[in-house]
């Protein structure tokens, strides 16, 4: 697992307490949201994935002053196609790619969100992914190629070029640009335009299916790119011993159940096929593999929030090494409270997945 990468989670929410988080007074102040990228850069992780969405902080203006405070941290950062166009994005990520030395990781997002509010609209899941698609494909060209012109269904472009340029770096072209989904059309997108397909925490036999379905796709619609890499978000509670990990675990639901009336509703928990697979979960079993918790589900987790590893930091290793053999070289992790855990996990976890054996 020496050639896999960690990051961690940075929780830029507009309400404090996110997943049971204790951080409460100035919770996404400048302040604090760098206290969280430092912590990062210092305990080992390569970066952190920054959620996006209407109603939280702007996710490209938050990365770009953590970037400003921090010397190598790299920010994955969530983009939605509907909130931006393409040519704006990439000259954008391009700028803040040049100014941070190519630290710039992008996040492509295609879930439901708040169209109306920002002035955006979809006739349907096929049309979002199609937007989706042509997005990242000119996205790419454009960081890439010189007097781009393009004619989309979507997006125009005629004799663009970007200035600054991305400079491409070992191993990276240009910003690696990650998605998830786990529809048809999600799978089209991922087999044809993403570099890291990210997975959600299922159980391996589920993700070694998706791994060699998506590879078998790449062949048939005849993938131009690298190999499609992939990637695992999942929530890891890490404790000093297995009974009191499954002990904080256990409670953690418990808090998390009793103020669910408090949490803001999600009206796209049921929507989305990739979070319907982890709900379904629970038909299985609380505990699947040997420590992949899927009972948070039941108090309106989503993603990360839905299923947890869990166990002793060697205990936690191995299952996620045991992802690594399927085929996973990207891990974004998190738990909380955010600051404590990113501490404990780059000091625990992160020695065990570099050490071989």
């Amino acid at each position: 697992m020496t050639t896999a990468e960690y990051l961690w989670y940075i929780p830029n929410e507009a309400r404090p307490g996110h997943r049971g988080d204790d951080t409460v007074a100035d919770h996404n102040s400048l302040d604090t949201l760098t206290c969280h990228a430092v912590a990062v850069e210092r305990h080992g992780w390569r970066g952190a994935l920054l959620g996006a969405g209407w109603n939280r902080p702007d996710t490209f203006t938050v990365a770009t002053a953590l970037m400003a405070r921090t010397t190598s941290f790299e920010p994955l950062i969530a983009v939605r196609p509907g909130y931006w166009r393409p040519a704006h994005f990439s000259a954008a990520a391009a700028t803040l790619d040049q100014l941070s030395g190519g630290r710039v990781r992008v996040n492509i997002v295609s879930g439901q969100d708040g169209l109306a509010a920002y002035g955006d609209s979809e006739a349907g899941q096929a049309q979002r992914y199609a937007r989706t698609a042509e997005f990242m494909r000119l996205t790419r060209r454009l960081w890439t190629e010189r007097d781009v012109t393009h004619r989309g269904e979507y997006f125009q472009v005629t004799g663009s070029t970007l200035a600054p340029r991305v400079q491409a770096r070992p191993g990276r072209p240009h910003p690696t640009l990650y998605f998830g989904g786990a529809s048809v059309a999600a799978q089209r997108v991922a087999a044809l335009e993403a570099d890291v397909q990210l997975f959600w925490g299922e159980p391996r036999d589920d993700i070694a299916e998706r791994i060699a379905r998506l590879r078998e796709l790449s062949g048939k619609l005849g993938r131009e790119h690298p190999p499609l890499e992939f990637g695992l978000r999942v929530t890891t509670v890490v404790r000093d011993t297995a009974a009191q990990a499954w002990a904080d675990a256990e409670a953690k639901v418990a808090d998390l159940a009793a103020r669910q009336g408090e949490l803001p509703e999600d009206p796209g928990r049921f929507q989305a096929i990739g979070q319907q697979r982890l709900l379904d979960l629970q038909a299985r079993g609380d505990v699947l593999d040997d420590n992949l918790y899927t009972a948070p589900g039941r108090i309106g987790g989503e993603g990360a929030g839905t299923t947890w590893l869990v166990g002793s930091a060697a205990e936690v290793a191995y299952s996620l090494r045991r992802y690594a053999d399927l085929g996973i070289t990207h891990f974004v992790l998190s738990d909380t409270p955010y600051l404590r855990e990113v501490e404990r996990q780059g000091n625990e976890l992160l020695p065990l997945l570099r050490t071989p054996g």
